[in-house]
C-alpha cells in the first residue's frame, strides 16, 4: 500500500498539471457558453450539447491522465491496431453510414444511431502517433530518397482520404502536422528548398484542378470583400456583428442582445466568446490557448528522445492550425472550411480526441527519463 502510494504521488509530482488545468478551464468554459445559447435560444440546439460537452470534458479528464501514466514508446508500437482501425472508420463514411451535416459540403461523419461522429478527429490520433514512430524508427535515412518517397507516402494517405471526404479544412491541419513533424525530424535543408519551388506549382494545380467552384469563392470573397454579403459572406459578416456587439466586457451569459450566426455553438464558438465576455474576453480566450500551444512545444524540448519531441510537435501543430484557422475565420481573414475552436466548439468526437492528444503529451512529459515507470520499475 505504501508503494502504491508512493508511485501515485511520484506520478502526481511528474504530471504537467498547469497543461491539464489550462484546457479543462478551456472546456468548461465552453460548457457554460454552449448553456447560455441554449438558454437564451440563440441557437438552435438542444440540451445534450452541453451536456455531452460536460460529460466529454470528465472524459477526456480520465483518459489524457490514464495515457499519461502509460510509457508513450509502448503504445506508438500498436501502429498495426490503430492504423487499419481508424482508416476503416474513415472508409465507412463513404458508405451508406456517412452522413453529411446540415450546411456542410462535405461527408465526413458517421450516423452510430443515438449519435454521431467524426471519423477524421482519431484518425488525426492515428497519425500522430504512426508518423511519430515512422520518422522515430527511420531518423537515419530520412534524408535519403528512397526512404523519404515512403515517409511522403504515409502522410499523403492520410491527407488525401481525408480530402476525398471533401474535408478540406481537416486536410490542411493534416498537411500541417505532416510538414511540421517532418522538418522537426531534421529534413535537409535541400528538400525543404525544393518544397518552397515546387509549392507555386502545386497551388496552380491545386486551384484549377482540385478546388472546387464554392471553395474557391470562399478565398475570393476575402480578396474583394462585400461581394457576396448575403451568400457565402453572410456567415462571416454576422460573426463579426456578434464579436463587436460585446465591445469591451461583453453583454453577459444570458443577455437577450445576442447576435443569432449559423454554426456559432461549433465553427464560430469564438463570436459566441465576444459577444458574452467582449474585447476582455476574446483576449483572454486567446492568450490561454496560446499558452496551451507553447507549453505543448516547450514540453517538446524536455522530452528524451526524437519520438516524444515529434508527438509533442503534431499536436502542437494540430492544436495552432486549428487556432489560428478558426479564429481567423471569425475575424473573416481566412476562409469557411470547418474546423473548430479546440477545447470550445462543441462535439463530443473533437474534444474527447483532444484531449487524447494532450494525453500523448503529458505522456512524454512524464516519461522523460529511461528509468521511471508509473507502474513499474526499472533496475539501475
Amino acid at each position: 500500500m505504501n508503494s502504491f502510494v508512493k508511485k501515485i504521488s511520484k506520478y502526481y509530482k511528474r504530471l504537467d498539471k498547469p497543461l491539464l488545468v489550462a484546457v479543462t478551464l478551456c472546456a468548461l468554459f465552453s460548457v457554460l457558453l454552449l448553456y447560455s445559447l441554449y438558454a437564451t435560444g440563440t441557437a438552435d440546439i438542444e440540451a445534450r450539447y452541453y451536456i455531452i460537452q460536460l460529460v466529454s470534458t470528465f472524459l477526456g479528464i480520465g483518459a489524457a491522465l490514464i495515457i499519461a501514466s502509460l510509457d508513450y514508446h509502448h503504445f506508438t508500437k500498436l501502429w498495426f491496431l490503430y492504423i487499419p482501425a481508424s482508416l476503416a472508420l474513415i472508409a465507412l463514411t463513404f458508405t451508406s453510414l456517412g452522413m453529411q451535416r446540415a450546411g456542410a459540403d462535405d461527408r465526413a461523419w458517421l450516423n452510430i444511431g443515438f449519435t454521431s461522429m467524426q471519423p477524421s478527429e482519431f484518425l488525426k490520433l492515428s497519425f500522430i502517433l504512426s508518423f511519430s514512430y515512422h520518422l522515430h524508427k527511420d531518423q537515419e535515412n530520412i534524408n535519403h530518397p528512397l526512404h523519404l518517397l515512403f515517409i511522403l507516402i504515409h502522410g499523403a494517405i492520410h491527407i488525401g482520404i481525408v480530402a476525398l471526404q471533401g474535408d478540406y479544412g481537416t486536410a490542411l491541419v493534416f498537411l500541417v502536422m505532416f510538414v511540421t513533424m517532418l522538418f522537426s525530424a531534421g529534413l535537409s535543408f535541400k528538400y525543404i528548398i525544393a518544397a518552397l519551388v515546387i509549392t507555386p506549382p502545386a497551388i496552380y494545380l491545386l486551384w484549377n484542378y482540385v478546388l472546387q467552384s464554392l471553395h474557391k469563392k470562399r478565398i475570393m470573397v476575402l480578396i474583394h470583400p462585400g461581394t457576396d454579403p448575403m451568400g457565402l459572406e453572410y456567415q462571416q459578416n454576422l460573426g463579426l456583428s456578434a464579436l463587436r456587439s460585446g465591445k469591451l466586457f461583453g453583454n453577459g451569459f444570458f443577455s437577450d442582445k445576442f447576435v443569432e450566426v449559423p454554426e456559432i455553438h461549433n465553427d464560430f464558438m469564438f463570436a459566441h466568446i465576444g459577444q458574452t465576455c467582449g474585447f476582455v474576453g476574446a483576449v483572454i480566450t486567446i492568450g490561454v490557448l496560446a499558452y496551451i500551444c507553447i507549453k505543448v512545444l516547450n514540453d517538446s524540448r524536455k522530452t528524451m528522445d526524437l519520438l516524444g519531441k515529434l508527438i509533442c510537435m503534431g499536436t502542437f501543430a494540430m492544436l495552432f492550425i486549428h487556432c489560428f484557422m478558426n479564429i481567423g475565420m471569425v475575424l473573416k481573414v481566412m476562409p469557411v472550411i470547418g474546423i473548430p475552436l479546440p477545447f470550445f466548439s462543441a462535439g463530443g468526437t473533437a474534444l474527447l480526441s483532444m484531449y487524447i492528444a494532450i494525453g500523448f503529451v503529458l505522456s512524454c512529459y512524464s516519461h522523460n527519463e529511461k528509468r521511471y515507470r508509473m507502474f513499474y520499475d526499472i533496475e539501475q
